[in-house]
């Protein structure tokens, strides 16, 4: 059977058919698929049973892992997974949903703040992967808003004005806006700012969009109440229904987004039942700006 394509929204997201995930891709099926993710920027697949082994290797098609350090603050010795997959749980490494007042479970609540995954890294990720093994029974669709789209809805004015704005990316910052703000030192110097463009350029179709994120809490050059407002208009306009897809998650779902050309949140959810997603993450490739000490 030959991949299929089905567009879901205006703007973008294709529902794929046609490939069985537990097998591995032809080179020319992985050109397919990576050319579907320049044009929809975010993939559905419905029905793939598949182990972390298997989407591991669906993901390298992709590009190289993402080294998953500095992402989180759950402690090595407390991980549930060993697969190399990023766990996007709600589960313990006991397999138990995670008590209401773990410091785990408070810092994953801000996967509930429109982000791009691994923004606070001066190499932002390329493609994530999340694969549905246990879904919740209330709640927790997972939103995606297209901001190429967004970008192209703006006035010149405003495409002028954040041209070259150079923005602050960190956990701290997307944490902090929870309210949590107690960090080690060891979790200072992790999670220290990094800098990214506003506006980004799709290296491949040449597209631009914006680049937003709750983990960015400053601009370069501005005051951080100016910057915030400005980076908060953003999001409202960016994220309006015209320009989200929601995703309601059933059992064995694969979706596959870009980070460069999207943001997405995942939506609150019955805390107290299972709910077992899985990520593979693709690395960048490079940085959006050249780095430097972000003060």
């Amino acid at each position: 059977m030959a991949l299929a394509i089905r567009q879901l929204h205006r703007h973008f997201v294709g529902e794929v058919s046609g490939l069985d995930l537990r097998h591995p891709l032809t080179k020319e099926q992985a050109r397919e698929v990576e050319a579907a993710m320049d044009k929809y920027a975010v993939l559905v697949f419905h029905g793939q049973d598949i182990t972390d082994e298997q989407q591991m290797a669906f993901a390298l098609n992709f590009g190289e892992r993402e080294n998953p350090r500095g992402g989180n603050v759950t402690k090595k010795e407390d991980y549930r997974l060993d697969s190399g997959l990023n766990d996007v749980s709600n589960l313990g490494k006991d397999g138990k949903p995670l008590s209401r007042d773990s410091r785990v479970h408070l810092f994953n609540l801000g996967n509930c703040l429109w982000h791009s995954d691994s923004s606070f890294r001066p190499v932002p990720a390329k493609f994530s992967l999340l694969s549905a093994r246990v879904v919740n029974p209330k709640g927790g669709n997972t939103e995606f808003a297209d901001m190429r789209a967004a970008y192209d809805a703006l006035d010149d004015e405003t495409k002028a004005e954040i041209a070259d704005m150079i923005c602050e990316h960190s956990l701290m910052y997307s944490r902090g806006s929870l309210g949590l703000l107690d960090y080690s030192d060891e979790e200072k110097q992790m999670f220290r700012p990094v800098l990214q463009r506003l506006v980004r350029t799709h290296p491949v179709h040449g597209r631009k969009s914006l680049y937003l994120s709750s983990h960015a809490g400053a601009i370069k050059g501005m005051s951080v109440p100016e910057a915030r407002l400005l980076l908060r208009d953003l999001t409202e306009h960016a994220t309006r229904d015209e320009f989200v897809y929601v995703h309601k998650w059933t059992l064995h779902d694969l979706v596959m987004w870009d980070n460069r050309q999207t943001v997405h949140r995942v939506r609150r959810y019955d805390q107290s039942q299972p709910r077992d997603m899985r990520r593979a993450t693709v690395a960048g490739t490079e940085p959006t700006v050249a780095q430097q000490a972000a003060e």
